[in-house]
């Protein structure tokens, strides 16, 4: 679940997208060591990705790779036949995916509404919570059908508002939580990149942790911190956070929901 912001289209917003991306590159950068450790839902959710993999492919590409797991069970899955890539924009998440996973897979700094790829280069394109980071989905999407072969697949995990609603219930800040798009706004912009064919299936995914810490380090574990700015919290927000989490735990532990959208395209 790493992070891959988008240009802008003017002077202002590029400014700020500029802002947008080095603060999510540092943040993932931070992360990357304690990635694999913390993001037990992300390879949980990535599984599913796998589980729709086509029998063949030639050169693959794994959109906001982070430290490289998923990448790494492309190659294996596909051989050595198959040419198979990490992109990732955090130098951090790259620098750790090359460490953990030293083989052939080719290993790529980039953002992903402007892909250092050729035209028409790719037979599948796998992404697993990353494009909830970017600002612009169209932009994106537009990016992914251009590097796509004509025929080419598109698997991509993301995530739906409802995402992490028990933590902006337990700080109430939801503002605090990236504002996650709805599977319309995915299909219109699938349509409008020029996707011929468009399958979106939704799934919540329920995780859960023994208490407030755990809940946190799994999201800061993954640089989610830095969706939004905001002042260092004080010991006391911390302790009303906990008491109204509280509230919410089942049998199972400390609740915290993904709404899942799996995107499966063809160019």
């Amino acid at each position: 679940m790493t992070a891959l912001p988008c240009h802008g289209l003017d002077a202002g917003t590029d400014a700020r997208a500029h802002d947008w991306r080095a603060r999510v590159a540092r943040a993932f950068s931070r992360a990357a060591p304690h990635y694999a450790r913390r993001a037990t839902a992300q390879h949980a959710m990535g599984k599913r990705l796998l589980e729709r993999l086509p029998d063949h492919a030639g050169d693959v590409l794994d959109l906001g790779c982070g430290p490289g797991d998923l990448t790494a069970a492309l190659a294996t899955h596909y051989g050595a036949a198959c040419t198979v890539s990490g992109l990732d924009l955090a130098p951090g998440m790259l620098a750790e995916a090359h460490r953990r996973h030293p083989g052939a897979i080719r290993w790529i700094c980039g953002d992903a509404a402007d892909l250092p790829l050729p035209n028409a280069s790719l037979d599948l394109v796998v992404s697993n919570l990353a494009i909830q980071w970017c600002p612009d989905l169209d932009a994106v999407l537009a990016e992914i059908r251009r590097v796509s072969r004509p025929g080419g697949r598109v698997l991509i995990n993301t995530l739906a508002p409802g995402t992490l609603d028990e933590v902006g219930r337990a700080w109430e800040r939801p503002a605090a939580l990236l504002e996650f798009r709805d599977a319309a706004r995915h299909r219109r912009a699938a349509h409008a990149a020029g996707f011929r064919r468009v399958e979106i299936t939704a799934r919540l995914e329920r995780f859960h942790y023994p208490d407030l810490a755990a809940v946190m380090a799994s999201i800061k574990g993954v640089g989610a911190q830095v969706a939004r700015g905001g002042a260092r919290l004080a010991r006391a927000d911390v302790a009303r956070a906990a008491r109204r989490f509280e509230t919410l735990r089942t049998d199972a532990g400390l609740p915290v929901s993904y709404h899942l959208l799996t995107l499966d395209l063809e160019r």
